[in-house]
């Protein structure tokens, strides 16, 4: 794997320039912790109310069960405060701190950055922070080369094209819409494919865990290799269902197929993967080596 980068950002810019994707989520989970706070401080100072109330429903059984009903009740009310706040700051992080650092990372995975002409980033998710750290890596390089960003809606291309722009990297990237499970470009397109947690997302419609799903899943995997370039690198970080990409990727004969250690985004675990699609056809599954470097 290349070097790591570490490139310092102002966070008050990044979140101006890429926003936050489901911030409703994020509203929902700091309302639902204020909630359990306000309820914690009232169990604190109506205590003797709420035993009172406890010894109702338990009639008979003393007061001294009342009290440990109730401490118990108050305690778990605000042990899910603190769990809420800490689902909330975990969501923020992960919007946009953990991504550009683990864009940073994807990038590096790639060796040789001047000789891609052409890389696409499958889902291009949220207004391209993988995307831009791709064209970024471009300009760097002095390349001539392009970024195409596949999303499912012309608002999310067109907001992604504002970010690049204000990114300074317009003129490397190009934005398409097109689902994944059917890629609108041909057989050995991209000397590069790169994605960040979107592959997870495809097939939900059928539900998260069915099988229906994973077939879906498992067809963007095989749409991924098929518009790759033989020689070409793939790297892939996404929620949940890295192993059964590992598997299919075997299936398909893809060589140096490495996985990252788990990293915590979103409140589950992720992985990276990368692997590369041989020169010519090879026999027999391929190897595949848990690479901590990566994270």
């Amino acid at each position: 794997m290349g070097k790591s980068t570490n490139n310092n950002r102002d966070w008050t810019q990044m979140y101006a320039i890429y926003g936050m994707e489901q911030w409703q989520t994020l509203i929902f989970l700091l309302c639902q912790a204020m909630l359990f706070s306000v309820l914690s401080v009232l169990y604190l100072l109506y205590f003797d109310l709420v035993c009172n109330f406890f010894e109702r429903i338990f009639s008979g059984a003393g007061g001294g069960t009342a009290r440990f009903a109730a401490g118990i009740t108050g305690s778990v009310t605000a042990l899910s405060a603190l769990c809420l706040f800490f689902a909330a700051a975990n969501f923020f992080y992960s919007s946009v701190p953990l991504h550009f650092d683990m864009a940073q990372r994807i990038v590096s995975a790639v060796h040789d950055w001047s000789s891609v002409k052409l890389a696409l980033d499958l889902g291009c998710c949220g207004r391209g922070i993988l995307l831009n750290a791709v064209a970024t890596q471009l300009k760097k390089e002095g390349s001539s080369g392009r970024v195409v960003g596949l999303d499912r809606t012309k608002r999310t291309t067109l907001s992604t094209l504002r970010a690049a722009k204000m990114e300074g990297v317009g003129e490397y990237v190009t934005c398409r819409e097109g689902d994944a499970r059917r890629l609108p470009f041909p057989d050995n397109y991209f000397d590069v494919v790169v994605s960040g947690v979107f592959v997870h997302t495809v097939g939900r419609e059928y539900g998260a865990r069915t099988a229906e799903a994973a077939a879906e899943r498992m067809r963007a995997v095989a749409e991924l290799v098929r518009v790759m370039k033989p020689g070409g690198v793939a790297v892939v970080w996404d929620l949940l269902h890295v192993p059964e990409y590992v598997l299919r990727l075997q299936e398909l004969k893809m060589e140096d197929v490495r996985v990252s250690e788990r990293v915590t985004a979103f409140m589950v675990s992720s992985h990276i993967v990368s692997f590369r699609k041989p020169s010519q056809h090879v026999h027999g599954p391929a190897e595949v080596r848990l690479d901590w470097r990566l994270c």
